[in-house]
C-alpha cells in the first residue's frame, strides 16, 4: 500500500514539471508571436514612409510647371501717309535703299522666219603715233582692214596724243560697211582711210580685239511677237522674285510695291541667226525701299493708336499691308533722298511679353499668388498655370523647370 502511494506522488510530481514545462514554452511560444507581430508593423512603417519620400523625391525631380499666356492684341484699319527720310540723312523716320542687278533667260522657239541683212561687228583699238595733240575721229569714219574691206566706227571718239614715244590709244566698236557673212574675219589690221595719201596715214592706225563676226544675208528664224511679249512678261516677273528675294533682309520690311524693277526692252535679243531655239536674256536692276521692321511698327502704332504707351509691340501681319509710292511717276527712284507713301489695310497689333522677367518673378511662389504676380502684367489678357505633380503647392524655384507659352499670331 506504501509502495503505490510512493508511485502516486511520483506521478503527481512528474506531471507538475511537465505542465510546468509545457507552459512556459507556451509563454516563449505567445512572446515570440508577440515580437514577431510587432517586427511586422515596424516593417510596413518603415515601408511606408520609404515610399512616401521616394515619391517626395520623386516629385521633386519632375516638378515642372507650364504658364499658357494670351497676350492683348488689337485689330485696326490703316489708311495713312507716311514720310521717311534715306538713312543717315536724317534722325527722322528713315528707309535704306537696295539696288540689285541681275538677269533671267528663257530659250523659246522661232516659229516664223525673215529676211535679215546684218553687219559683221567687233572692237579696235586705235593709235595715235602722230603727235601729242587730240586726234578727233566722226561717228563711221572709215577703217581700211587688212583684208581690203572697209568697216567704220560706230562713235565719234578723239584719239588721245602719244606721250613720249608711247602712243595714245582708244577703243571703239565698228561694224562692216556691207552686210554679210564675208565681212567676218579673224583679228585684222586697220589704217584711216581719210588720211590716206597724208603724214597721218602710216602714223594713224588700228588693231582689232579679237574676231569681227555676226555678217548674215539672208531668211532666218524670227521669235512672234506673242512669244516676245508673254517672254518678257515671265521674265519680268521671275526676275522681281528672285531679286526680291534677295533683298529681304531678317529685321526688315520690303513691300512687294516698294520694290522697281527697271529694264531696258530696246536690247533685248529675240533672233539668233540661223537657230530655231532662241536663247531670250531679260537684264534688269530692282530699286527697292527697306524698312527697319520696329522702326515702322512704332511710327504706325504711334500714328494710329492714341495715347499709346511705347510699350514693345509688334505688327504681326506687317507684311500684308499694302504700300503705295506718293507722286512716283515724278521722282527717280534710285536717287531718292526722301520719300512719301501711303500704308492701307486691317493691321493686327501685339503686345510682347518679357518672357525671361515673368519666369523670374514666378519663381518659387506659391500657387496662389499666381494672379497677384499677373498685376504687374497689364498687357496680359489670360493666362492658365499648371504645375506638376498635381499635389505641389508652389511653383519650381528653377527656371529651366518653368515653360512659358505665349499664343501669338501665326
Amino acid at each position: 500500500m506504501s509502495k503505490k502511494l510512493l508511485q502516486d506522488i511520483v506521478k503527481i510530481k512528474n506531471i507538475k514539471v511537465k505542465n510546468s514545462i509545457q507552459n512556459s514554452v507556451e509563454k516563449v511560444a505567445n512572446k515570440q508571436k508577440v515580437n514577431n507581430h510587432n517586427t511586422r508593423y515596424t516593417l510596413w512603417f518603415v515601408a511606408i514612409i520609404s515610399i512616401l519620400f521616394f515619391l517626395f523625391a520623386l516629385s521633386q525631380l519632375f516638378l515642372k510647371a507650364t504658364v499658357t499666356i494670351s497676350p492683348k492684341m488689337e485689330d485696326i484699319v490703316l489708311n495713312k501717309n507716311f514720310s521717311a527720310f534715306k538713312e543717315g540723312s536724317s534722325d527722322n523716320f528713315s528707309f535704306n535703299s537696295v539696288i540689285l542687278s541681275g538677269e533671267e533667260t528663257k530659250i523659246v522657239i522661232a516659229t516664223e522666219e525673215k529676211d535679215f541683212a546684218i553687219s559683221s561687228k567687233g572692237k579696235v583699238f586705235l593709235y595715235n603715233n602722230f603727235s601729242s595733240s587730240l586726234q578727233k575721229l566722226d561717228i563711221d569714219t572709215r577703217l581700211e582692214g587688212s583684208n581690203g574691206k572697209i568697216y567704220k566706227t560706230k562713235k565719234a571718239v578723239v584719239i588721245p596724243g602719244k606721250n613720249g614715244d608711247t602712243p595714245g590709244k582708244i577703243e571703239v566698236e565698228i561694224y562692216a560697211s556691207k552686210t554679210g557673212v564675208e565681212y567676218d574675219s579673224a583679228p585684222l589690221d586697220f589704217k584711216i582711210f581719210g588720211f590716206k595719201g597724208t603724214v597721218k596715214y602710216s602714223k594713224f592706225y588700228g588693231r582689232s580685239v579679237g574676231d569681227i563676226t555676226g555678217g548674215f544675208n539672208g531668211k532666218s528664224p524670227v521669235v512672234s511677237d506673242a512669244v516676245k511679249e508673254n517672254t518678257i512678261a515671265e521674265l519680268k516677273e521671275s526676275l522681281r522674285l528672285k531679286l526680291l528675294q534677295k533683298a529681304i533682309a531678317p529685321g526688315f520690311v520690303l513691300f512687294k510695291d516698294a520694290a522697281f524693277l527697271v529694264i531696258d526692252e530696246q536690247n533685248i535679243p529675240f533672233n539668233a541667226i540661223g537657230e530655231v531655239n532662241v536663247p531670250i536674256t531679260l537684264k534688269g536692276t530692282l530699286y527697292g525701299f527697306l524698312f527697319n521692321e520696329k522702326k515702322l511698327t512704332k511710327e504706325i502704332v504711334t500714328n494710329s493708336i492714341e495715347k499709346y504707351d511705347g510699350s514693345d509691340v509688334f505688327i504681326s501681319n506687317i507684311n500684308d499691308l499694302k504700300f503705295s509710292l506718293l507722286n512716283k511717276e515724278n521722282i527717280p527712284v534710285k536717287d531718292l533722298q526722301n520719300i512719301n507713301f501711303h500704308l492701307s489695310g486691317s493691321a493686327k497689333i501685339v503686345w510682347r511679353l518679357d518672357e525671361s522677367k515673368l519666369i523670374a518673378d514666378l519663381l518659387g511662389k506659391a500657387k496662389k499668388d499666381f494672379n497677384q504676380v499677373l498685376l504687374q502684367y497689364p498687357n496680359v489678357v489670360s493666362a492658365h498655370l499648371v504645375v506638376s505633380p498635381f499635389w505641389k503647392m508652389s511653383i519650381p524655384n528653377k527656371i529651366k523647370d518653368i515653360k512659358v507659352i505665349i499664343n501669338y499670331p501665326k
